[in-house]
């Protein structure tokens, strides 16, 4: 797509219902439901040696699971405390495991990516910060030109002008904000009381820093939300003009997620009220010159991201998308998930058992999955589908020495409905996904995906 006209939207409401359905986010293929413990700490160290041989980069991520407060809507991995001490403790292990970990790579393969997530990263000090990039950077070849793509995301009640000058200083040049929503109403709802003075002082001081990339992370479908509600929102956060926006839809699921069971049902918007926000947001972003990049994210047409889909070179991993896709990730802290040569492994998901393997000299590698060829061959259909809304069955072809046509006949076959329906086009050379289709691209990749039951499995949350 060198056209930037060609990365546009169009919303069909009557399509949308029709498949809106259960399905993965595919930030892996074979997604995590599917990781297995017969792949533990002894097949990591063999894959992870054995990637050395690539010459391949390298990308971490580390998990803060700390937050002061919790906020009702979360689904991640979070530890809810007013003891500040607990993370360093926390910390403690992480530098062991990164000695660990440091020893299995070559130290040679600079560290291109680097991400910190939560929780809230940003419950560590000021020192406890400087402390742990010091001790990634005795561990592995951190990259000191800037020219590394190293995000942090902030809550901006934990931040302020001089935490992102910090920030800035220890290397991190680009961050994600989390606002969800400025409605008085929706913020009480869900437990968040966050102002928009507040986010935009933190925004603006990373400008002034020289961040290269803020991008703002929004929810919709959370309880109290109203189409005209959302739309002042938009309004605040356009006037900012970051240079990404996340648009996230809430999946209730209180069954799997216990802070959920504190949001009113009855105050969550009706499934059609969830759908007119999404248009809404939709067309306004498109009003105001962002591309729809797909799944939740929105770009500005100069950001790498958007370069990166018109270019061919983006990327889909556990970070969401990605201009990094060389990178072999490791991930550092509870329950953090690596990508390392043809495998996914997922560290131990408690504090308790997290410092007992930690404390034993074990890497905490719970779970995993090694992949087999034809896991390798549909992950970069689904990849190429989600990141680039096309596909080239010659250059796949002759990438995985196979005939598309044949391979994935039964697939091909299911996509004719979907074609009927005006979703995409498959012609002899490839699949092309229409306007109307691209919010529904993870229902398309669906019919790729080997693993799948026909409902799709209800550990998933909604399409849109």
């Amino acid at each position: 797509m060198s056209d930037a006209s060609q990365q546009r939207l169009v919303f069909d409401l009557d399509l949308i219902k029709k498949y809106d359905q259960s399905g993965p986010r595919y930030t892996s293929y074979p997604t995590a439901v599917k990781f297995n413990e017969a792949f533990g700490e002894a097949e990591y160290r063999g894959v992870a040696r054995a990637s050395n041989s690539s010459d391949n980069p390298l990308s971490l991520y580390f998990h803060i699971p700390f937050c002061d407060t919790i906020c009702f809507y979360c689904a991640c991995n979070k530890i809810a405390t007013k003891d500040r001490s607990k993370a360093g403790e926390y910390l403690q292990r992480v530098k062991k495991e990164l000695v660990m970990q440091g020893e299995l790579f070559d130290n040679s393969r600079p560290v291109e990516q680097l991400h910190w997530g939560g929780g809230t990263p940003t419950f560590l000090s000021g020192d406890e910060m400087r402390e742990l990039m010091q001790a990634t950077a005795d561990a592995f070849q951190l990259v000191d030109d800037d020219r590394g793509e190293y995000s942090i995301e902030i809550d901006p009640r934990e931040a302020d002008a001089d935490t992102v000058k910090l920030l800035r200083e220890i290397g991190f040049n680009r961050m994600s904000l989390g606002v969800q929503d400025y409605d008085p109403k929706v913020q009480q709802a869900v437990n968040r009381l966050q102002s928009r003075e507040i986010t935009e002082n933190v925004l603006n001081a990373a400008r002034d820093e020289g961040f290269r990339s803020v991008s703002i992370d929004l929810i919709y479908g959370l309880p109290q939300q109203t189409v005209e509600g959302f739309r002042t929102t938009l309004d605040a956060i356009l006037e900012a003009q970051p240079d990404r926006l996340s648009i996230f839809n809430y999946a209730h699921l209180p069954e799997l997620f216990k802070p959920q069971r504190r949001i009113h049902v009855e105050e969550l918007p009706e499934a059609s009220e969830k759908l007119d926000i999404l248009q809404m947001t939709a067309e306004k972003l498109e009003q105001a010159g962002y591309l729809f990049i797909g799944m939740d994210h929105f770009a500005r047409p100069d950001d790498e991201l958007a370069v990166a889909q018109r270019e061919g070179t983006l990327y889909r991993n556990f970070q969401g998308y990605s201009t990094h896709s060389h990178c072999d990730l490791i991930g550092i802290g509870i329950t953090s998930i690596g990508m390392v040569g043809n495998s996914y492994s997922q560290n131990l998901r408690t504090l308790d058992d997290y410092y007992a393997a930690i404390d034993s000299g074990h890497l905490p590698v719970h779970r995993g999955l090694e992949l087999n060829r034809d896991d390798l061959i549909r992950r970069d259909v689904i990849t190429r589908l989600i990141c680039h809304f096309r596909l080239d069955f010659s250059s796949l072809s002759s990438c995985w020495e196979i005939d598309f046509s044949d391979y994935f006949a039964p697939e091909l076959e299911r996509l004719q409905q979907m074609q009927s329906d005006g979703l995409l086009v498959v012609s002899d050379h490839g699949i092309s996904v229409e306007p109307k289709g691209r919010f529904l691209i993870r229902n398309i990749c669906m019919v790729f995906d080997a693993y799948l039951n026909p409902q799709g499995e209800q550990r998933f949350s909604k399409v849109i």
